[in-house]
């Protein structure tokens, strides 16, 4: 009886065995499957990758006493960290919001279409622009982003399909798209300090991001330009707030400021062949601490070859 019972038992064991050996293969199979996906689909996609580039590296460290809360220099290339200090951490993002608004319309706007202005007098910094006046889009790009301009920046969320609502929607859309996974926006102006959010890191991020456009990087890098409405009866000229352009190799990006933020620059810099971006945030003085990086960056950085 011991025997039939012990003969009984085999083929549960067999088919036990087979069981664990059929997991271990499918266990396998699937690690196979993720490591493909995700090394070779989705590393590719991530928009800040660089195939070949000069890994930069300080020849003696930044050593720079600034008041801002938070800082970056980043290598615009290799999107190395030169220099980081709390970049991590939430911070209000005042109008250097507007680079996202920027991006969101030169995605849907041709530089030619026409825009109406639908609210004048709108909270903070105006152009001036009066109820039904029209211009061009690139002529409210340079409104918004020269004198930071929230009534230029308000007119492109409010012409687009949909209106602000559509628009503000959109802007988080390209910050999911491009990975900023700390950053949100409650509207196109920056004027709402607990709702509009990022990170110093997001912020370089996105400030490399929207270099890559011709039309952005060429405004931002503007000091003064004139515009004039579709009559070409209303002219204002505009001038830059951003006082270190071409100073130090300086060819943009963007001021922004509340009392909450704080002040906010996000500077482009040229360093020979290599472009490097520098954020500062909730600072006291941001021309002075974004100066005193540059001063450390010049002529200290060494690029070495690097091969994926």
């Amino acid at each position: 009886m011991k025997g039939f019972l012990k003969n009984k038992k085999r083929p549960i064991l067999y088919v036990l065995l087979f069981v664990c050996l059929l997991f271990l293969i499918t266990v396998a199979a699937f690690d196979l499957f993720l490591r493909y996906y995700v090394f070779e689909k989705k590393v590719k996609e991530f928009p800040f990758e660089s195939t070949q580039a000069l890994y930069p590296s300080f020849k003696s460290p930044i050593t720079a006493d600034i008041t801002a809360k938070a800082a970056i220099v980043m290598d615009n290339d290799s999107k190395v960290l030169l220099f980081a200090k709390n970049p991590n951490l939430l911070f209000s993002m005042a109008s250097t919001t507007k680079i996202m608004t920027a991006l969101v319309g030169l995605d849907y706007y041709k530089t030619n279409d026409i825009l109406t202005i639908k609210t004048e007098n709108v909270e903070g910094v105006n152009v001036g622009f009066k109820i039904g006046e029209q211009l061009s889009f690139e002529n409210i790009l340079y409104a918004m982003l020269l004198p930071s301009g929230n009534d230029a920046a308000l007119s492109l969320a409010q012409n687009y399909p949909g209106g602000e609502e559509e628009f503000i929607k959109k802007m988080n859309e390209k910050a999911h798209l491009l990975n900023l996974t700390n950053t949100n926006f409650a509207d196109s102006i920056g004027l709402e300090d607990s709702r509009d959010y990022t990170t110093p890191l997001d912020l370089a991020r996105l400030a490399s991001h929207a270099l890559e456009n011709k039309t952005f990087a060429n405004i931002v890098a503007t000091k003064t330009w004139e515009i004039t409405d579709v009559t070409g009866e209303n002219k204002y000229l505009l001038s830059n707030l951003n006082k270190l352009l071409g100073i130090k190799g300086v060819n943009g990006i963007k001021t922004g400021y509340t009392d909450e933020a704080g002040q906010v620059l996000v500077t482009s810099k040229k360093e020979g062949n290599n472009t490097i971006i520098i954020v500062v945030m909730d600072s006291q003085d941001r021309l002075s601490d974004t100066v005193k990086l540059l001063n450390s960056i010049s002529g200290n950085i060494n690029y070495l070859s690097i091969h994926p």
